[in-house]
């Protein structure tokens, strides 16, 4: 026996050991999932809150939940108390109203009461710990789900996702019921945005460390925050799920830079990251969320986040001329366009809404359905020897052509 082999041999456990713990805590934690289902309630809507919280950055993942709470409480504890109350809210009256508890479980209706609850409170006057706030914000965020099952009984019919689109409507419509007038519930005034290109802010001007942290605060302005260590956890939660969904909010929030630099906008709204953050969500959901990831579904996300870029200027100025903000709508927009596109090559595959993961589990999905499909033409092709031949000299074949990603395969 050669005994340079055992070194190797102890190894491989070691190793397989340190991937395996690794592996519980990345991903979906689908572990996780399956023994939260066997606890009491209250384990399962602590579950369910903070996927919910994870889910605005389309992650699934308990643990990256956290450390966004984390983050959200970094940049300012009012804030993330909303956020979290959102979240529950809309969480619970899924449940009351029946909703399926898969998606439930995964997060599904707690994001939007996540963006509701928190925004409620960014945009109030009243500053922080206005305990009275907490009542419109519970029912803003109860009509999450309600919202959130309309829209998914119309987009189930091309089986598109709704996005973040309940949270846009409900906080449009408490915004345009309150305004900036209002004796308890006053909002900020929005004026109307009349240009972007101030004469006394040239390119000279630009301050680069600024620059360079405007694509971290950009991916934390999802959640309405301005601090670049706020948006530099949020990445630390998603590389902890995903390191494509990392690298594609920092590629996304970094084209919303690029293209209101380009469009001469105020350095202010730029360093504030007011240009990056529907650029980082339409570029991770292009960039192997909704799609398998290939290099040219790559390169369709970094079009999508410009084109994104682009519609945030236009839907900024639109909204404003009513006194409201832009939101998450030309992320919703945008990548609902992008979605929907028609392509005869086989490498953009958009995956069917129930087998939707992290990418890296979306790229394992697509090879297995490759090679089951492979397996199962070489069946088929072993059996069209042996098979009877027609009168006509033709083989009695019935062929059956499946649609989605495994045509394609």
């Amino acid at each position: 026996m050669d005994n340079s082999q055992q070194p190797s041999q102890e190894e491989a456990p070691a190793c397989s050991f340190l991937f395996r713990a690794v592996k519980l805590f990345t991903g979906d934690m689908r572990q996780c999932g399956e023994w939260v289902k066997r606890q009491v309630l209250l384990i399962q809507l602590l579950d369910s809150i903070l996927r919910g919280v994870a889910q605005v950055m389309f992650v699934n993942n308990p643990l990256s939940g956290l450390i966004i709470v984390a983050s959200l409480f970094l940049q300012n504890p009012w804030w993330a108390l909303n956020g979290l109350l959102g979240t529950l809210t809309s969480t619970a009256s899924a449940i009351l109203l029946g909703q399926n508890r898969e998606a439930i479980s995964a997060g599904l209706y707690g994001y939007n009461g996540t963006l509701v609850g928190i925004l409620m409170a960014v945009f109030s006057t009243k500053g922080d710990w206005y305990w009275w706030l907490l009542l419109p914000n519970a029912f803003m965020s109860m009509l999450c789900s309600v919202v959130s099952s309309a829209l998914s009984s119309v987009a189930s019919k091309w089986d598109l996702p709704i996005f973040t689109l309940p949270f846009n409507i409900l906080v449009c419509l408490h915004i345009a019921a309150t305004g900036a007038t209002h004796p308890y519930f006053p909002e900020v005034d929005i004026q109307p945005i009349n240009h972007l290109h101030p004469l006394n802010d040239s390119i000279v001007s630009l301050n680069i460390t600024q620059l360079f942290l405007s694509v971290p605060v950009g991916v934390g302005q999802v959640f309405g925050c301005d601090n670049p260590w706020t948006g530099g956890l949020i990445l630390l939660a998603l590389l902890l799920c995903s390191p494509t969904i990392c690298f594609h909010a920092i590629l996304g929030s970094a084209a919303g830079v690029f293209t209101g630099l380009a469009l001469a906008a105020p350095h202010k709204d730029i360093y504030s990251g007011l240009w990056g953050y529907n650029s980082a969500l339409s570029c991770i959901a292009i960039g192997g969320v909704f799609y398998v990831l290939t290099w040219q579904t790559h390169i369709l996300s970094v079009i999508c986040a410009f084109f994104c870029a682009y519609m945030t200027c236009a839907t900024a100025k639109l909204m404003s001329m009513l006194a409201l903000p832009a939101c998450t709508w030309p992320f919703c927009l945008s990548t609902l366009i992008f979605l929907l596109i028609s392509s005869e090559i086989p490498a953009i595959c958009r995956l069917p809404l129930s087998v939707v993961s992290y990418p890296e589990e979306n790229r394992r999905y697509r090879r297995q359905l490759k090679a089951s499909k492979k397996a199962q033409h070489s069946q088929q092709s072993g059996g069209q020897e042996e098979a009877p031949l027609k009168d006509n000299g033709g083989p009695n074949i019935q062929l059956e052509v499946e649609r989605g990603c495994g045509e394609s395969a």
